[in-house]
């Protein structure tokens, strides 16, 4: 499990990619904020998560998956980083803040992430 990254990882850089080619500029996984988003838009008071599938609890074919070896544990963990997003979600939203959150499975559409960031981030 050492080899999943937290940060960085292919579908971040994929979107932070689209929002820097649509013209804007960004922080990087600020820490002072509930959850850390993946893109902060400081001035626009916007935030931005790229979340894998499995990991964050998707209901696509992919955040379905239940392994099949120490299940329990997964269930477990995979349940707790499912409330923690939505706890970070509420707290963001009660200071303020703007949520888009970009799933794994959507970046298989790009043109379709694409206008969401750059309708997300005009409104």
């Amino acid at each position: 499990m050492r080899a999943v990254r937290s940060r960085d990882t292919s579908p971040e850089r994929l979107v932070r990619s689209m929002a820097h080619k649509l013209g804007y500029r960004f922080r990087l996984c600020r820490r002072d904020l509930p959850g850390a988003p993946d893109l902060v838009f400081p001035r626009l008071r916007k935030v931005l998560f790229v979340h894998g599938c499995f990991w964050h609890y998707h209901r696509c074919a992919h955040g379905l998956v239940r392994p099949r070896t120490n299940a329990r544990y997964w269930e477990t963990k995979r349940a707790k980083t499912a409330a923690r997003d939505r706890s970070a979600r509420e707290a963001l939203r009660k200071t303020g803040w703007s949520i888009l959150t970009v799933w794994e499975c959507q970046l298989n559409n790009q043109a379709n992430v694409e206008t969401r960031l750059r309708k997300f981030l005009k409104s």
